[in-house]
């Protein structure tokens, strides 16, 4: 069965739940919910280690009785059981103190209509021939290099899931989305110490992942690459963040600009908008509508439409952001980001990779992380990492257990030029980032 097949059922309960709501004299209210269903494999040194077939259905209800709100939840869509679950969460806001800022949000934000973005393309996966696949990229891959000793394993995944969200202003959205992966882990070994490294490939559309042999060549060629590793003395260089690390240096922005982070006053970039927090050259736009994309959405979780927007524009702070709840308690206007952001799309410089490297002439590349050593309130920054170390602008030798340290602030400031080898795998679309410099020591 189809995925879409449910929509109309989902429909009704979420309709069901709302309207059961106001009868039990709720002042507002709002449901969200979900089917969703997937398969998932992992094979390791030519066994299948896990496969799952497994379906999952939640239903939310909010309710609001003036600012006191009750949220609960279920699984069962039973009638009975949304009776049930309706009443918890008016029995829940009855107790509950009042807050200002609870509430649905505005109704004229709402995306009374929204388009298709393209974001549904299920996958009839044969089990069998994926397991098949999957088994001989893996033999080949350890067959290509007698220092590939051991598997991680690779991990198959393709699922499809159905949204919907209504609330008590009539408002009901619903668009249904698919997901594909395969990602390969190898472990390599010289001279008795041994290093690992993978690669992935994840797409809405089954025929635009990278092929299986394709990761399992990627993720080969990367382990030995990290062989014979060493470490490096305390010094102040240069770094480079290849771009699924990079990524994780735009999260922390983000995480820095939004809502709750703001009106609790735990972030360094407290009270800087409309301030310079980047270098001038900088942009960074926030695209909801991009066909297939990954962060895609055509309604947040509120159903509030989003709207394109650069989040920093030359280096200045344009905006946060914000769900209706965070909106309220800063005085402000929600920017649709209740559940998250939707494809940050970072600028570029122009350079490739190569050329990236050749203008940090010299000092390190990241190409892993260790760690969570970020405090958000004041920025300071601190990981264990590993990568390749440069010199006269080439690669000289693979570097690890070392450490990585900055402060936030300095490192988004000190952004000197991004490559244009873009990693769209993800919510934060960006390019290999070079910083000015950072403190890197042994660990």
């Amino acid at each position: 069965m189809s995925i879409l097949d449910r929509e109309n059922t989902l429909v009704e309960k979420i309709t069901f739940a709302i309207e059961k709501a106001k009868t039990l004299g709720a002042t507002a209210v709002e449901a969200s919910g979900h089917v969703a269903k997937a398969t998932d494999i992992q094979i390791r040194m030519g066994q299948v280690e896990n496969l799952e077939f497994h379906q999952d259905k939640n239903l939310n209800v909010n309710v609001y009785f003036g600012k006191s709100k009750g949220l609960a939840s279920t699984t069962d869509f039973d009638e009975k059981a949304l009776i049930q679950v309706v009443e918890k969460a008016c029995a829940i806001a009855k107790y509950t103190q009042e807050d200002p800022a609870n509430g649905l949000a505005d109704k004229q934000l709402l995306a009374w209509d929204y388009q298709d973005l393209d974001l549904y393309h299920p996958w009839d996966v044969e089990v069998p021939e994926v397991i098949a696949q999957m088994i001989d990229c893996e033999k080949k891959a350890l067959a290509s290099d007698k220092r590939l000793i051991n598997s991680d394993g690779l991990s198959f995944h393709s699922g499809s899931a159905l949204h919907i969200y209504g609330n008590s202003n009539d408002f009901i959205g619903h668009y249904a989305t698919t997901s594909h992966s395969l990602s390969c882990s190898l472990v390599a070994e010289s001279n008795g110490n041994k290093e690992r490294d993978y690669d992935y490939t994840v797409n809405r559309v089954p025929e635009k992942l990278v092929a299986f042999n394709d990761i399992a060549k990627s993720a080969a060629e990367k382990t030995i690459r990290r062989l014979d590793a060493r470490s490096l003395s305390p010094r102040q260089v240069p770094v480079i963040f290849v771009p699924q690390l990079a990524r994780g240096i735009f999260s922390q922005f983000i995480a820095g600009v939004s809502g709750r982070n703001l009106y609790n006053e735990s972030t360094f970039l407290l009270n800087k908008l409309n301030q310079k927090i980047m270098p001038d050259w900088l942009s960074i736009h926030e695209d909801p509508f991009i066909l297939q994309g990954m962060a895609s959405s055509p309604f947040d979780a509120e159903g509030v439409k989003p709207k394109p927007r650069n989040v920093v524009k030359q280096g200045v702070l344009q905006g946060y952001v914000l769900g209706s709840y965070s909106a309220r308690r800063l005085n402000m206007q929600t920017t649709a980001n209740a559940g998250g952001i939707h494809n940050l799309l970072v600028d570029n410089s122009g350079l490739s990779f190569d050329e990236l490297v050749k203008q940090m002439y010299k000092g390190l590349i990241v190409t892993e992380l260790l760690g969570h050593g970020v405090n958000l309130v004041n920025g300071n920054y601190s990981r264990g990492a590993a990568g390749f170390w440069v010199e006269n602008g080439e690669i000289a030798y693979p570097v690890h257990e070392i450490t990585i340290a900055g402060n936030l602030t300095d490192m988004l400031l000190g952004i000197t030029a991004i490559a244009n080898d873009v990693d769209k795998r993800g919510a934060i679309q960006t390019g290999s980032i070079l910083i000015d410099h950072m403190t890197v020591a042994g660990m």
